[in-house]
């Protein structure tokens, strides 16, 4: 999938597959925003697209709710293309199968807080009675109980993101696009906004399109990650991302983050070879690094990695846990091909 904005965009597409590089495009005042994008989204997965500013994030998650058309290539929800539908129906499909949840909050100040909740489903013809209960459900889900009467002016910015995620639930739809949508918070009533949505995702299982520019943030809530600046530079689960970068773009992105809080036990397993493992004390296959030190510090033993039916998986060393802290780079600069799911 490719969009490019600006004259002879279909002729962009061609240089591109060509091997013609973005900046070179760019530079004659074409604009190549999305560059041969090819994936799949499980259902039930947060799927984060993180890049920054001039990535095409924001272009991307404006053609998977039909705001704009691709240049080239296709877009399917449920099997069906999106390009194949008139006005009418992409407008149902957002109705009905698509919610947004947006960075700044895009509250109407004059409603109340159960109002601005009730406001999509007031749009798809609901009674009165039936969209305000629906509305006091999600109101309760975000954690805003008792805060039902107040406009958004009485509310703190974190209050009114969560508004504004109320909304989308509340709309009950398969598929939740959120553009940036913790950004503009600061960053405790971020985190906690994080959990929010992690909390709330274990229990709805929602298919989940995440957009943000913060690689901590990705990597906290994303199940997978796409790295993207134009082309999608690598696509991975967080731990794949981190210990396998698949060239120095990544790496550089990678350098900063905080390893020992993103890696898990299994993550930095070795493998159990001939060893009797019997008597070697266990930890589950979650547990963040940072709290294997002291356990695999004060073992004689390995520590015994297991999983949710308690067979072994691996063992965790201290060598382990330190070849884990520096990441293995790919051979070469190409760029790892993205798999679709």
């Amino acid at each position: 999938m490719y969009k490019v904005f600006g004259k002879g965009a279909k002729g962009a597409v061609a240089q591109l597959k060509a091997g013609v590089p973005r900046d070179e495009l760019n530079a004659r005042n074409v604009t190549a925003a999305v560059i041969d994008h090819d994936w799949a989204i499980e259902a039930g997965e947060i799927f984060v697209v993180m890049g920054l500013s001039g990535s095409g994030k924001s272009t991307l998650i404006r053609m998977l709710n039909g705001l704009i058309r691709p240049t080239a290539g296709t877009i399917r929800i449920d099997g069906v293309e999106l390009g194949s539908l008139s006005k009418r129906e992409i407008r149902r499909l957002r109705r009905e199968k698509i919610s947004m949840v947006f960075q700044h909050f895009a509250l109407l100040p004059h409603r109340s807080v159960v109002e601005n909740v009730a406001f999509g489903l007031e749009i798809k013809g609901l009674n009165k009675t039936e969209r305000l209960e629906r509305a006091r459900e999600a109101v309760q889900l975000v954690g805003l109980a008792g805060h039902e009467d107040k406009l958004p002016a009485q509310l703190s910015g974190g209050m009114r993101q969560r508004v504004g995620l109320a909304r989308a639930l509340a709309a009950d739809t398969e598929i939740l696009l959120m553009d940036e949508a913790f950004s503009a918070l600061d960053p405790l009533i971020r985190q906690e906004m994080q959990d929010q949505l992690l909390e709330l995702q274990a229990t709805l299982g929602k298919t989940i399109v995440f957009i943000t520019h913060d690689l901590n943030e990705a990597m906290r809530i994303g199940d997978r990650i796409a790295i993207c600046d134009g082309r999608v530079k690598q696509l991975g689960t967080a731990e794949e991302i981190l210990m396998h970068p698949a060239d120095e773009y990544v790496a550089e992105f990678t350098a900063d983050v905080d390893r020992t809080r993103v890696l898990t036990a299994e993550a930095v397993m070795e493998p159990c070879g001939s060893r009797d493992t019997s008597a070697f004390p266990t930890v589950e296959c979650d547990v963040p690094v940072n709290e294997l030190y002291e356990p695999v510090l004060s073992s004689k033993a390995p520590l015994l990695v297991v999983d949710d039916n308690a067979d072994p998986l691996g063992v965790v060393t201290p060598r382990s846990i330190i070849k884990s802290l520096a990441p293995e780079r790919e051979s070469g600069d190409a760029e790892q091909e993205p798999q679709p799911a």
